[in-house]
């Protein structure tokens, strides 16, 4: 059993992307279907001999190039990603639930294309294994479709 995305929703997802000012009500669709499609928002650490971090299943490799090359040029948005800490750690992709959902939030960003609108699932759907998940992962966008529906409703 994992959390419950209701509350990962109003307590962990909303308040985070509202700090970075990045909030909108598909994008907090989009990072709650990806906990739920990556993790179950219940494994913090990948199944087997993945490296993948957090509910939102980033690898450090990712996270490392997230920093590097993205929020290295953009000062504000990168203290607000760090919060009262002073450097990047891809270890706090597990322990820290606004980090790691900050930087999903951050790695869907940097993608050139707009975010699904919200209620869409299925463009929620695909979108997460365009830019998420790759072509080369192993999930489905219908995985993510039943996951969603399992998990959320509707």
């Amino acid at each position: 059993m994992g959390l419950d995305p209701h509350q990962l929703r109003e307590f962990v997802i909303r308040p985070s992307l509202q700090r970075l000012d990045l909030w909108s009500k598909a994008a907090e669709e989009l990072i709650v279907g990806t906990g739920i499609q990556e993790s179950g928002l219940r494994h913090l650490h990948q199944i087997g001999s993945g490296p993948a971090l957090g509910l939102w299943q980033m690898e450090p490799k990712t996270h490392t190039d997230i920093w590097e090359n993205f929020l290295h040029f953009r000062t504000k948005l990168s203290l607000k990603v760090l919060g009262p800490y002073t450097k990047p750690d891809h270890t706090r992709l597990v322990w820290d639930l606004a980090y790691s959902c900050s930087m999903c939030r951050i790695h869907y960003l940097r993608c050139p294309e707009s975010l699904p609108p919200a209620g869409d699932i299925e463009g929620q759907a695909n979108f997460w294994k365009k830019h998420y998940n790759t072509p080369l992962g192993a999930g489905t966008p219908g995985q993510y479709i039943d996951n969603w529906q399992r998990s959320i409703g509707k």
